[in-house]
């Protein structure tokens, strides 16, 4: 898998679905990479676990993270991407339902780059989606090319 592919961490199916519809509708064609909770999107982002033979250095260009996940928050799922060499620097935005203002102030605490409440209307939630992929994807393709010429 390339490095231009997307995470997204959200064990609600149909959160899921709507994601993938949004992408699609904006003609986002990177390849979606899906963990549905914590813990599998940490194993999978630091190839351990059932996804021991992946290579770890292959990280995605944007991770859409939930915040109310199974088996580990998304707020730990931060933590520990933040605690890693590899994946200190990797673009990390909630995609969430929550408002609560302490989810918000933690996850900026932890180094997340963008917090987005979850539209529930779904053309908002399309352009909600065209927004954060047009920025993030752009911004970490350039990030790519400058880290390529050092």
């Amino acid at each position: 898998m390339e490095n231009n592919y997307i995470l997204l961490v959200e064990d609600n199916r149909n959160d899921e679905i709507l994601a993938r519809r949004a992408l699609q509708k904006n003609s986002i064609n990177n390849p979606l990479f899906v963990a549905h909770d914590g813990v599998e999107a940490i194993e999978f982002l630091m190839g351990t676990g059932s996804y021991s033979h992946r290579d770890a250095r292959q990280l995605p260009a944007l991770v859409l993270l939930d915040l109310k996940l199974p088996r580990m928050d998304g707020l730990e799922v931060l933590r520990q991407l933040r605690s890693h060499e590899l994946t200190r620097r990797l673009p990390v935005v909630v995609l969430t339902s929550s408002d609560e203002e302490q989810d918000v102030k933690r996850s900026y605490e932890l180094g997340v780059n963008n917090y987005i409440r979850k539209p529930v209307d779904f053309n908002e939630f399309v352009e909600t989606v065209r927004q954060l992929s047009l920025y993030w994807l752009q911004f970490s393709d350039k990030v790519m090319i400058n880290n390529k010429e050092r």
